[in-house]
C-alpha cells in the first residue's frame, strides 16, 4: 500500500470500526499532543487506554495507564503510536502479537519496515497522520480546532 496518501474511505472505515484505542506514548501533561488527541477521542466515544511505562499504574483523564500492550485488560482495535519512527518498529510488533486490527503512527512517525510487517500480518496501517485530525476532517469539524480557518497560522498578522 502507498502510505503517502490515504483514501478517505479507508480512513473512515478504520475510524468507524475502531472502538478501543491503545495510545502508546500517552502523556498526562496537558500541553502534549497525545493529551489533546486522547481527550478528543474520549469525547467522541472511543475507549482510549493509555500505555506509558513511566506512568504505569497512574491515571490519565480517568483512564488507568499500562506499561505495555501485553498488560491491557482488553484487546485494542487500534494501536496509536505517539513515539518516534524507530520505536514504532517494536511497538508495531507488539501490536501484531496483541491482535490489534490497526497500527496508526502519528504525525512525523514513519516506519516502512514495520508497516510491511503489520500488513503482512493482516493489519491496516496508517502513518504520519493523527486520528484526531483525520476524524475531525472527515466529520467536517476540523475548523473547530482552528485548522484551515485562519484562526491559527504560522504567519504574522498585519498590525
Amino acid at each position: 500500500m502507498n502510505h503517502d496518501r490515504y483514501d478517505d474511505l479507508y480512513l473512515r472505515r478504520i475510524l468507524r470500526e475502531t472502538k478501543t484505542i491503545a495510545m502508546v506514548g500517552a502523556s498526562a501533561n496537558w500541553n502534549r499532543p497525545s493529551y489533546f488527541a486522547m481527550k478528543y477521542l474520549l469525547d467522541r466515544g472511543y475507549k482510549v487506554i493509555p500505555v506509558n511505562p513511566a506512568a504505569a499504574g497512574q491515571e490519565i483523564m480517568g483512564q488507568k495507564v499500562y506499561a505495555s500492550l501485553d498488560e491491557l485488560p482488553v484487546k485494542a482495535d487500534m494501536v496509536d503510536i505517539f513515539r518516534n519512527s524507530e520505536a514504532a518498529g517494536p511497538i508495531t510488533d507488539e501490536a501484531i502479537r496483541h491482535g490489534a486490527k490497526v497500527v496508526w503512527m502519528q504525525l512525523g512517525v514513519v516506519n516502512e519496515a514495520a508497516a510491511k510487517r503489520a500488513e503482512d500480518a493482516g493489519l491496516k496501517v496508517v502513518m504520519n497522520r493523527c486520528p484526531k485530525i483525520e476524524h475531525s476532517r472527515l466529520a467536517g469539524t476540523i475548523e473547530w480546532h482552528g485548522i484551515a480557518s485562519g484562526v491559527i497560522s504560522s504567519k504574522k498578522r498585519a498590525l
